[in-house]
């Protein structure tokens, strides 16, 4: 097991905030000042440059996070490893995922995996997908699922399943009861988009751009950061917003949002991704298998 001051300075070099770091550790800020000034008084240096409410790596500190990084990938790969050894599986798995995916698709996913393989400590974290890309390849996390294919290079990209997206609005809205609906008509009514960033935004902008409707003709009235806070705003009768049929299955099957097919049908690949040059594990290969099965049956 890597030291524990260790973790809590690669946290924070890759947060470049206090406030960040212990957040992502489920500590205190101040156990995790503690811990930085330990590791600063341990190497008689400083590690961080602290300045106008912001900090940065000194060159010290630069050196320790180079380190730093192989340390901890090689403390995981040997307790992954041992598990191995001893057909166990176990140890930590560090999974990253779009909210839509993370909200409304893993739980299910992460429980049923936990209950197979009770000594994997698996953790989430949720991010739109240009984040959750940059984290795996910084490799500080093992695997990300996300709405599109990855953008950096240095990563594997594998399509897990194909999602559908469909225009949602309150029961009463004008465009509730179409039988479907296309990217031209939607001209004419309130737009509620998601924020730049998000793998959704950048399909659905494509979609309206392959439809010949430049997005700067839509009447979009906010871009909102997830899921939940479109379905609310939607359902105040205020727009339409395009989200995953995942998203909106309860919302529709209780009456409270109509959904509407696109046309032509505006679908997706979801995809897992993971660094090329970095061990995987027989823990991350069984997972990303096993969430490939998964999303496969609840899209169907």
């Amino acid at each position: 097991m890597a030291d524990r001051r260790l973790q809590v300075f690669h946290a924070v070099a890759k947060h470049l905030s206090f406030t960040r770091a212990a957040d992502a550790l489920f500590m205190t800020q101040p156990a995790v000042t503690f811990q930085i000034k330990q590791l600063e008084e341990q190497y008689s240096t400083r590690l961080f440059e602290r300045r106008h409410g912001s900090i940065s790596l000194t060159p010290a500190g630069e050196l320790v996070l180079s380190y730093a990084e192989k340390i901890l990938a090689l403390s995981d790969e040997m307790e992954t490893r041992l598990g191995e050894m001893t057909g166990e599986m176990r140890g930590p798995l560090l999974v990253g995922a779009s909210t839509t995916i993370a909200e409304f698709m893993l739980p299910r996913v992460l429980g049923e995996f936990n209950a197979l393989y009770p000594q994997v400590r698996a953790r989430l974290i949720v991010a739109n997908s240009e984040s959750i890309e940059s984290r795996v390849a910084e490799h500080t996390l093992d695997v990300g699922l996300i709405e599109a294919p990855a953008k950096i290079a240095g990563l594997n990209s594998q399509i897990c399943c194909e999602d559908e997206l469909q225009v949602i609005c309150a029961p009463d809205y004008p465009l509730a009861g179409m039988a479907s609906v296309t990217a031209k008509s939607l001209v004419e009514y309130e737009y509620i988009s998601r924020e730049p960033g998000s793998g959704t935004r950048e399909i659905t902008d494509a979609y309206f751009r392959d439809n010949d409707v430049p997005v700067e003709r839509l009447k979009t009235q906010m871009e909102l950061g997830s899921p939940e806070a479109l379905k609310g705003v939607v359902a105040t009768g205020l727009g339409f917003a395009i989200v995953s049929r995942a998203v909106v299955a309860k919302e529709v099957q209780l009456g409270a949002l109509a959904a509407v097919p696109l046309k032509p049908a505006l679908t997706r690949d979801l995809y897992l991704v993971y660094p090329q040059d970095r061990f995987q594990s027989r823990l991350t290969s069984t997972f990303i298998d096993f969430t490939k099965s998964k999303l496969r049956e609840m899209v169907l």
